[in-house]
């Protein structure tokens, strides 16, 4: 039982015995919610880590925002198994392996602290949510079509290149990503096996060098987790391959002007960090407070929800960041160009009833003038 529900029973007690203890009127304590990334030392999970924070304060909750420093699944089980022993009221975790997580979120239910995934998916059975960044098939087609679009054909080579191979949510991105492609692509052709980084921009760049040296005659890359975004566009420019190699891939927006600026990147996918982490707060107190999930329904702090398979959060869209160099048009260009358009058309139909009415107004005034003419003549027949 949580702090706030066992201070309810006691409460409750004092009221029957027409008691009020001071200790019983003091301000209860407030949750305690525990929001674990892989690992808290890239741009990505500092910004989940801001939104967290911000929503704790936002709703009056004590957010612990901590995490390893490594892609470490056995570190992350450690602290989790810290966190249960101090009773915290929910722990929601991006696991680096969930199989690794099983038995001690199995714990963590069995101590009654409410369990949320987020970024990443656990066991669906252990969790009483799972925040999803994004519709995984959705995003995973996504970023193939964009693939084919910046290399400007549907018959080439390419490769993958991911973060670890044990992260549910890349995996699953990777698999919609090739489904697609060997549906709608088959002239595509998947060069190996995706290339993993470790989470690790520096693994990234020299990965995407060995790969590009093994295979020359890759035509794109994709790269699922954020430091693929600027590590393989850094390799792709050092080796001058800019106009050769089309790089589509997962990346914080701050982090990839520098690469995005020459088209060493071609397009940036993700989404906002920071309400990842402000939404996964939001939904655990919801839990906290004794609300069931259902789609539409909306939640303290957020607004409206969306809700997948009664567990799954989905947080949004994707954002592109494009490069001017891939030729690609954003859905911004897109709509500017659809609202320039859209007001030019109006401009020229009101000009167009302005003419109208002033030529309606010309007539009128030929016509009274006319009147006036045949009245002036007749006046001087009469006379």
């Amino acid at each position: 039982m949580n702090k706030k529900r066992w201070i309810s029973v006691v409460v409750a007690a004092a009221l029957c015995a027409g008691s009020f203890p001071t200790a019983v009127m003091a301000a209860e304590d407030p949750y305690k919610i525990v929001v674990m990334p892989k690992l808290t030392s890239i741009p990505y999970f500092q910004q989940t880590g801001e939104g967290a924070e911000e929503a704790g304060k936002d709703l009056g909750v004590e957010v612990i925002y901590n995490g390893p420093t490594t892609a470490d699944a056995a570190q992350q089980v450690t602290m989790i198994e810290d966190y249960i022993s101090q009773g915290v009221d929910a722990i929601c975790v991006a696991p680096n392996d969930p199989a690794a997580m099983q038995s001690v979120l199995q714990r963590a239910r069995d101590a009654g602290i409410v369990v949320l995934d987020w970024d990443t998916q656990a066991d669906p059975s252990l969790v009483d949510a799972s925040i999803h960044n994004i519709d995984d098939k959705t995003f995973g087609e996504h970023m193939m079509q964009l693939l084919v679009e910046c290399m400007g054909t549907e018959e080439a080579e390419y490769a993958i290149v991911t973060g670890g191979l044990s992260a549910e949510n890349l995996n699953t991105w990777i698999e919609y990503a090739t489904a697609y492609a060997e549906e709608n692509y088959p002239d595509l052709t998947l060069v190996a096996d995706p290339y993993p980084t470790d989470e690790k921009q520096d693994v990234a760049y020299s990965t995407t060098q060995d790969l590009l040296r093994a295979y020359p005659d890759v035509k794109g890359i994709l790269g699922f987790s954020t430091p693929t975004g600027p590590g393989c566009g850094l390799a792709i420019r050092d080796l001058g391959l800019q106009d050769e190699v089309s790089l589509v891939a997962n990346a914080v927006e701050d982090d990839v002007q520098d690469v995005l600026s020459d088209g060493a990147l071609d397009v940036g996918c993700l989404w906002s960090c920071h309400d990842l982490g402000y939404l996964t707060v939001c939904v655990a107190k919801s839990l906290l407070d004794g609300n069931t999930l259902e789609d539409g329904m909306e939640v303290e702090g957020w607004g409206e929800i969306e809700v997948q398979d009664e567990k799954a959060v989905i947080l949004g869209p994707p954002e592109d960041y494009i490069s001017p160099e891939s030729g690609v048009e954003s859905d911004v260009a897109a709509e500017e160009t659809e609202d320039t358009d859209a007001a030019a058309s109006e401009e020229a139909a009101e000009a167009e009833t302005a003419d109208d009415t002033a030529e309606a107004e010309d007539a009128e005034a030929a016509d009274t003038a006319e009147e006036a003419t045949d009245a002036e003549e007749a006046e001087e027949t009469a006379e």
